[in-house]
């Protein structure tokens, strides 16, 4: 089981938390886009191996979003902050 640090609440078991997304995808595309950039931003997805950074809901708890760095081929936890946490306090 993957245990996730909430930065408000402490380790938690990953089954209080709701998987949001990668933390790194950009914005989609502006209502002028073609039909073929609204395709790749909406199905197309990258398959990172290593580090990644994820966010998380922590959904059962208090409720925070949060960016969670873990490496997709050992499920290892690196860090967990706050979304608008500064790079320096990670």
């Amino acid at each position: 089981m993957l245990r996730i640090r909430c930065p408000h609440c402490g380790l938690r078991d990953h089954a209080e938390f709701t998987y949001g997304g990668d933390a790194a995808r950009g914005a989609p595309p502006d209502a002028a886009a073609s039909e073929q950039a609204w395709i790749a931003s909406v199905y197309l997805r990258g398959n990172a191996r290593g580090p990644h950074e994820e966010l998380w809901h922590h959904t059962l708890g208090c409720g925070a979003w949060i960016v969670v760095r873990r490496n997709t081929l050992t499920h290892e936890i690196l860090a967990a902050r706050l979304p608008h946490a500064r790079d320096e306090e990670r």
